[in-house]
C-alpha cells in the first residue's frame, strides 16, 4: 500500500471514530451498533445513508428501493402492528433478542428483519474503504490473509440454503472472529437455544430479493459485487467497541 494511500485511510478511520455512536459494549447486554436497536417502540424506517443509485454497479437502484422502501418497511409495519397496544409496545429490540423464546414468531421474523436490515444498510458504503486496525490485525491472525476469510465468507454465503445472511461476528466473551450464518431474518444477538451468539461487525443478505433483479439466480455474483461496498471504517469501529472494558 502506498504511504499516501494509507495515510489517507487512516484519517478517514480517525474522522469516523469521532462520529461514532456511544453505544459501549457490555458482556452482560446485547450489543447492537444501530440505534434502533436501543430505540422504544413504535419503530420506524430509519433513513438510507445513501441514495437508492448511490452502491451501482454492484447493487442495482430498482432493487435498493424495493429492498428498502418495501421489504424492510414491511417489517418495521408488522412488527409495530404486532405489538400495538401490548406491554410489548415499549420494548426495544434489544429487549426481545435477549428473551427471544418468549415471542411469538411474528416477532421474532419482524424484529429481525427490521435489525438486520438496518445492519445491512450500514454495512455498505459507496465510498471505497480499507480493511486496517485492529479488525485487520484479527482477521489476519484468523485466517491468514484477506482472501482466505473472504473465500471462507463466500462459501457461507453460497451454503444458505433458501434465505438468511451470513455474519462476521466477534465473540462477547473470548473476542474470536468467527463466520456464521442465520436462516429467515434470525441473526447473531437473538439468545435462543442453538444459535451461535456473537457481535455483528459485517452482514450480507442473502434472500434472493436483494439480487435477483440485477443477477438473477447467480448468487455468486453478488457475493462477489458485496466486497466492493463493505465499510470497513464502520466494522472496525464495531470491533472497537467489544474491547472497551466497562469502569
Amino acid at each position: 500500500m502506498e504511504k499516501r494511500e494509507f495515510l489517507k485511510a487512516s484519517a478517514l478511520l480517525g474522522a469516523a471514530a469521532l462520529i461514532a455512536p456511544s453505544v459501549l459494549f457490555d458482556s452482560n447486554k446485547v450489543y447492537a451498533s444501530p440505534a434502533e436497536a436501543q430505540a422504544k417502540g413504535p419503530f420506524s424506517l430509519p433513513k438510507l445513508p445513501y441514495a437508492f443509485n448511490a452502491l451501482e454497479p454492484y447493487i442495482d437502484a430498482r432493487t435498493m428501493e424495493l429492498h428498502y422502501s418495501g421489504h424492510h418497511q414491511a417489517y418495521v409495519d408488522n412488527l409495530n402492528a404486532a405489538v400495538l397496544k401490548t406491554p410489548m409496545e415499549k420494548l426495544t429490540l434489544d429487549a426481545f433478542f435477549k428473551n427471544m423464546p418468549k415471542y411469538q414468531p411474528v416477532i421474532r421474523n419482524n424484529a429481525g428483519g427490521h435489525f438486520n436490515h438496518t445492519f445491512f444498510w450500514e454495512t455498505l458504503n459507496p465510498n471505497k474503504s480499507l480493511l486496517l486496525g485492529g479488525l485487520d490485525a484479527g482477521i489476519k491472525k484468523k485466517w491468514l490473509t484477506l482472501d482466505a476469510f473472504k473465500a471462507e465468507f463466500n462459501k457461507a454465503a453460497l451454503g444458505v440454503f433458501g434465505s438468511g445472511w451470513v455474519w462476521l461476528c466477534v465473540n462477547k466473551s473470548s473476542k474470536e472472529l468467527f463466520i456464521t450464518t442465520t436462516p429467515n431474518q434470525d441473526n447473531t444477538l437473538m439468545v435462543m437455544p442453538g444459535n451461535k451468539e456473537g457481535v455483528p461487525l459485517i452482514a450480507l443478505d442473502v434472500w434472493e430479493h436483494a439480487y435477483y433483479l440485477k443477477h438473477q439466480n447467480k448468487r455468486k455474483d453478488y457475493i462477489e459485487a458485496f466486497w466492493n461496498l463493505v465499510d470497513w471504517n464502520k466494522a472496525e469501529l464495531r470491533f472497537q467497541e467489544t474491547n472497551i472494558t466497562k469502569k
